[in-house]
């Protein structure tokens, strides 16, 4: 089931981690079947999960861009700057919770493909 495409298995398993995202450790299931997918080292696994949870991180930030510019805040300058900077903070947040989420996954993934 080894593929030689990267990008496709992370695909693979960003598309995972968005379906699965009930369950509360989907960026980790997802992460461990792009990095089983991809097979290799477990600095494949690594690389492959960072990627997964890179790409299952862009429909998180649509929402929360959508959130900044729907949502009213008062006409104060300081309170728009504060919102937007909380704003910035809980997306790179998300972002670097699935990416190391996925990554350790993908280590998993390479793990049980090279020992199955």
């Amino acid at each position: 089931m080894n593929t030689d495409n990267t990008y496709l298995n992370a695909l693979i398993g960003a598309i995972a981690t968005i379906l699965l995202s009930f369950t509360g450790i989907s960026p980790v299931l997802g992460g461990a079947l792009a990095g089983y997918l991809e097979g290799g080292e477990t600095r494949d696994g690594l690389r492959v999960g960072a990627i997964s949870g890179a790409i299952a991180s862009l429909p998180v930030f649509g929402v929360l861009f959508l959130v900044l510019f729907l949502i009213p805040v008062a006409p104060e300058p300081g309170v728009l700057i504060g919102s937007t900077v909380l704003l910035l903070v809980i997306i790179a947040l998300v972002f670097a919770y699935t990416m190391a989420l996925s990554a350790i996954g993908g280590a998993i993934g390479a793990y049980i493909e090279r020992e199955l």
